[in-house]
């Protein structure tokens, strides 16, 4: 998808996604605090100091508000291809984030500049012969030892290929498997890439959702993470 194509969803991406996704139970702030969630356990994990943050393809700005609650005191900047996205994230969430927009194929950031760096199912927009090349933008972008978590959609669990098939703004999307996405990882320069899969249970089964960390090494949860590490 090009930015045009995200300036044009932008507007109406909220209330698409919260149709979308009806089916779970849940609301796209679901979605967006179980993510920021789980790459605060990991960064608490490795360093419990505040971090320089960076949401890369943050739209508009679903994740912002988790950010600030599970990771407190961290520095966050939001990059997206997307002028109008940042726009309204601005909007809705006021001076809570530095705003950068993404253009020719680069991140308009210093090298290192980053300590931790986070993806929220863009990957799948991105097309696929690209994904090595923003990898090691990310890469350049991220300290030495700086991690980097990326979720996305996960093509062996039907009802994700379901809701992302009758998605408007995932029409020219492409999934890619934890596997294929490792395999980039390492080929980019990241150190040690591990796949963990998430949300194994709809809202109705909710009080089974204690167990998926013990299910997180079985490929079939709605979505999955990669974690890895830059060198050095």
């Amino acid at each position: 998808m090009k930015p045009a194509e995200f300036d044009q969803f932008a507007d109406e991406y909220y209330e698409q996604h919260r149709t979308n996704i009806a089916i779970t139970g849940e609301s796209p702030e679901f979605f967006a605090e179980y993510k920021v969630k789980i790459l605060s356990q990991l960064a608490a994990a490795r360093s419990p100091e505040p971090n320089r943050i960076l949401d890369f393809g943050s739209g508009i700005g679903n994740s912002i508000a988790y950010f600030h609650q599970h990771m407190p005191g961290s520095q966050l900047s939001c990059a997206d291809v997307s002028r109008r996205s940042l726009e309204l994230a601005q909007q809705r969430f006021p001076d809570l984030a530095h705003q950068i927009v993404i253009g020719d194929r680069r991140i308009p950031a210093d090298d290192g500049t980053f300590d931790i760096l986070f993806s929220a199912c863009v990957f799948h927009h991105i097309p696929h012969d690209e994904h090595i090349d923003w990898l090691r933008e990310l890469l350049r972008v991220a300290r030495p030892g700086a991690l980097l978590v990326v979720f996305e959609h996960n093509p062996l669990n039907p009802l994700t290929v379901r809701a992302v098939n009758t998605c408007a703004f995932d029409e020219n999307a492409r999934l890619l498997s934890a596997r294929s996405l490792k395999a980039r990882y390492r080929r980019a320069g990241w150190h040690q890439p591990r796949a963990r899969y998430h949300l194994f249970f709809p809202h109705a089964l909710a009080a089974l959702r204690p167990l998926e960390t013990y299910l997180s090494r079985i490929p079939f949860g709605a979505q999955y993470s990669v974690a890895a590490t830059k060198p050095g």
